[in-house]
């Protein structure tokens, strides 16, 4: 047994390398592994009997020929408890057997268990609730049973179960809801949902019952996993029957903490988000009768969102997550009932600022990066920041909400820049592998590239106010970061490096809507790029490479709206750069640069430098990736067509 729990922990640990649903995503895996085994098992034993029984002999010459799977349904098994439960417990032990044939392994890894004894749902039902047993036998044991409910449950079916089998499941896994191991509750959640697609609504109020319970916390998690389950996959017909007792019973989940643990009850916020994110298809009446059940929810999530947000705590993260996915799709759907309640997003963004940059950005609290709950759902604030940048996303792309944006719109241009500073991690990491910055800088894993998106819909839906949003905006973190590098705060370069990728955000506006902007705010792009670069310059390009390689991106997008004396001061930078001893990462974006400016550049400056531009560009590409060869080829390619045109003139 003891080597049988080591095989069956190093299973789950495998497993738990996908970083999703973890619990939810491993049945599959774990089924077909051991169905496989368990076959190659019988087929051993057959071909043993056959090899000291002559008269099927000749059946086992075939190398071709497999265990047959009966298609009905064998008697009803007259075995008793002890023996089924022995049966089982030699089925599981199948899983952990290392001596077999791995093509038979792939052969039978998606076959049916319809060979096995009559009786042996009921018994892996009883072995999943012994809990003197090896946990992850038990567990083993729920997940081949949910199998055999998926395959077998419906009557039209081939080897259907028998109504008292079906009955003795069912008693028994109902009960294991509130098992104490939530593995045990988890794998016999899943198990309950296939149950109660086939035999809805009749499972609905044990569950509510379950979960209105205080006394079985557990019983009240299992019911959540279970129905969570259910609703990911309810219809129109389905919602009416369902929804106007579950509400009831989620808020007061949601009014009680002092009951409910914070995973709880995001768990039950998670179960509004499944009942309202198909509403798109609901008929009149069901939108009705949705629309005044989360009058109460819209409250609540004010409730929730004025409260500042605090630090180090992932569990009232989750919650916020939660109720940001709420509204996301309340916006859509139910626009009536949100409006009224918008304002507090103001109060939500503004806090989270604070913590996002003590935590994530200066490194000084825990943001929980890269960590999951035991039901498998991140836990950082990262992914909470990126939820509020989608749910803004949202309210942007509404007509009806854009316009309680744009009375907001200075705000929330100014906070977002915030947002989008580089984390500590990101530095770390990127400072290190040039490769893995050009090929992740854009990367949606994020909040920087939703806040930017977000700066994007704002310039877009909102027009000349949202363009003079950003530039005053950028304008004024810029202005900041020379505050903060004038007092000698070492992280000044990272909101200069914000402001410029927020400046970005400009690049998709008409070129000339965008210089009639500019001009009312006294600069023009390029001359505030440049004149950033050449005072960042003078620091040195090792001290600050991440901000070097923006002002180079940056100065790229808006190549066709500078000057001709601007475009030839970016080509001598960008030349210097790619030909100068400085990091990776800032040639690369200098190679960015170079390729936009070089059809324009006058004809002495390319001269000058062709041989040393060449040569550096050459020997940039043997170190470059499949992520920045790109950029590299583009400059070479750009160089020989200046250099042809030269000799054109010639």
């Amino acid at each position: 047994m003891d080597i049988l729990k080591q095989e069956l922990l190093k299973e789950r640990q495998r497993l738990a390398e996908d970083v999703g649903d973890k619990e939810f995503f491993m049945h599959s895996r774990l089924r077909n592994e051991t169905e496989s085994k368990y076959l190659h098992r019988q087929k051993q034993s057959n071909l043993d009997q056959h090899q000291n029984d002559p008269a099927s002999s000749s059946s086992s010459s075939n190398p071709s020929s497999k265990p047959k799977i009966p298609k009905s349904k064998p008697e009803p098994s007259s075995k008793s408890l002890a023996e089924e439960q022995k049966g089982a417990l030699d089925y599981l032990s199948v899983g952990m057997d290392q001596d077999q044939d791995q093509q038979w392994n792939i052969n039978c890894s998606n076959a049916s268990l319809e060979s096995s004894q009559p009786g042996y749902d009921v018994a892996l039902a009883r072995f999943a609730a012994q809990q003197e047993c090896v946990l992850e036998m038990r567990h083993l044991a729920a997940v081949l049973l949910e199998q055999f409910i998926r395959e077998h449950w419906n009557e039209d079916e081939g080897g259907f179960e028998y109504p008292n089998e079906k009955a003795a499941v069912k008693g028994l896994l109902l009960a294991l809801l509130d098992d104490p191991s939530k593995e045990i509750r988890t794998a016999v959640s899943v198990a309950v949902s296939a149950i109660a697609r086939y035999d809805w609504p009749e499972l609905v109020p044990f569950l509510l019952t379950l979960i209105s319970d205080k006394s079985k916390l557990n019983g009240v998690h299992g019911a959540l996993l279970c129905l969570s389950l259910l609703s990911s996959d309810m219809d129109d017909k389905m919602v009416p029957q369902l929804v106007p007792d579950l509400f009831p019973c989620l808020h007061q989940m949601m009014s009680s903490p002092q009951i409910y643990d914070k995973s709880l009850r995001s768990k039950a916020l998670s179960l509004i988000y499944n009942c309202t994110s198909m509403s798109g298809v609901y008929e009149m009446e069901t939108t009705a009768l949705m629309e005044q059940m989360l009058i109460p929810w819209m409250k609540r999530f004010s409730s929730i969102l004025l409260e500042p947000v605090p630090s180090e705590d992932p569990g009232d993260w989750s919650i916020r997550k939660e109720v940001l996915k709420c509204l996301n799709q309340f916006i859509q759907n139910f626009p009536n009932i949100t409006q009224t309640y918008f304002a507090v997003i103001w109060e939500t963004f503004g806090s989270t600022l604070e913590v996002y940059e003590r935590s994530a950005i200066a490194g000084g609290e825990d943001s929980y990066d890269d960590r999951y709950d035991s039901d498998g759902a991140e836990q950082s604030l990262e992914s909470f920041v990126i939820q509020l940048f989608k749910f803004l996303l949202a309210a942007t792309g509404s007509p009806r909400f854009v316009k309680v944006v744009m009375n907001n719109v200075y705000e929330l241009v100014y906070c977002t820049i915030g947002f989008l500073q580089m984390t500590e991690k990101q530095v770390h990491s990127w400072s290190r592998d040039a490769n893995k910055y050009v090929a992740k800088e854009d990367n949606t894993i994020y909040c920087r590239v939703y806040g930017a998106l977000l700066l994007q819909d704002v310039v877009s839906k909102c027009g000349t106010e949202g363009i003079k949003a950003v530039m005053e905006s950028v304008e004024m973190r810029i202005n900041e970061s020379q505050e903060a590098k004038d007092s000698g705060s070492p992280g000044w370069w990272r909101l200069r490096e914000a402001a410029l990728y927020a400046l970005a955000a400009l690049a998709s506006v008409p070129e000339q809507l965008l210089l009639d902007e500019v001009e009312v705010s006294g600069s023009t792009v390029g001359a505030m790029l440049w004149k950033i670069l050449s005072d960042d310059m003078a620091e040195g390009f090792h001290d600050y490479p991440l901000l070097c390689a923006r002002l180079f991106s940056t100065a790229a997008r808006f190549s066709s709206m500078m000057n001709n004396q601007v475009k030839d001061d970016f080509v001598c930078a960008a030349i210097k750069t790619i030909v100068m001893d400085v990091p990776p990462l800032v040639k690369f974006c200098a190679c960015r640069a170079l390729s936009q400016f070089l059809p324009d550049a006058m004809t002495g400056i390319v001269q000058v430098s062709t041989v040393d531009l060449f040569s550096s560009l050459i020997g940039l590409l043997k170190n470059a990736s499949a992520e920045t060869m790109h950029l590299v080829l583009e400059t070479l390619q750009a160089a020989v067509a200046a250099v042809y045109a030269i000799k054109l003139q010639v």
